[in-house]
């Protein structure tokens, strides 16, 4: 039945696409994002699996009588890393899918 051919087939090319973005999560937890806020007085690393491998924070910016202004700061560059992050996987999985969006994949 051709039927029966057509819907292995797409089964095949699902499973090669989740094989393929399996690995592309794997090396892209690997690479790495910085981002800094207030002109780089905070700087954040963040891992392609979000997570936030470092913290710089400019001694200057160390004021005990503000310290919201710093855990502002510290905010602005973690959502900012982050943020970086999503938009490269998205950047990714375009390649990857040909542009089509995917429901559930990286806001698709």
């Amino acid at each position: 039945m051709a039927g029966d051919k057509m819907f292995g087939g797409m089964m095949k090319q699902a499973q090669e696409l989740q094989a393929r973005m399996a690995k592309m999560q794997a090396e892209a937890g690997e690479k790495t994002v910085e981002a800094t806020a207030g002109g780089g007085m905070v700087t954040v690393v963040v891992n392609g699996r979000q997570e936030v491998l470092s913290v710089t924070i400019d001694p200057e910016v160390v004021n005990p009588d503000d310290v919201e202004m710093l855990q502002d700061l510290v905010m602005a560059a973690v959502n900012d890393g982050i943020r970086k992050t999503q938009e490269a996987m998205s950047e990714q999985m375009k390649g990857m899918t040909g542009g089509m969006k995917i429901p559930g994949l990286f806001g698709g």
